[in-house]
């Protein structure tokens, strides 16, 4: 677990602080009763998803990993 980059980048976490900040929304406004408020902040949640991929889509998510050329690895293991 050490060399992965599980969830510690800018994007994943401006999406789950987006993300809480809604869930905390919709859980006053579901305590004081108000259907509006509550769906208001499960917007927010929503939100916060649609911001974390975009900024995973700009580049401020963990890098894919790179895979070796089927070729090379079929070579590899014949050798």
């Amino acid at each position: 677990m050490a060399g992965s980059n599980h969830g510690h980048t800018p994007a994943a976490w401006t999406g789950v602080i987006i993300a809480f900040i809604g869930f905390c929304v919709s859980g006053a406004f579901m305590v004081l009763a108000n259907p509006i408020g509550f769906w208001a902040g499960m917007a927010v949640v929503a939100l916060g998803g649609v911001v974390g991929m975009a900024m995973r889509a700009a580049g401020m998510g963990a890098p894919k990993p790179a895979h070796d050329d089927l070729a090379k690895v079929i070579a590899a293991s014949k050798a």
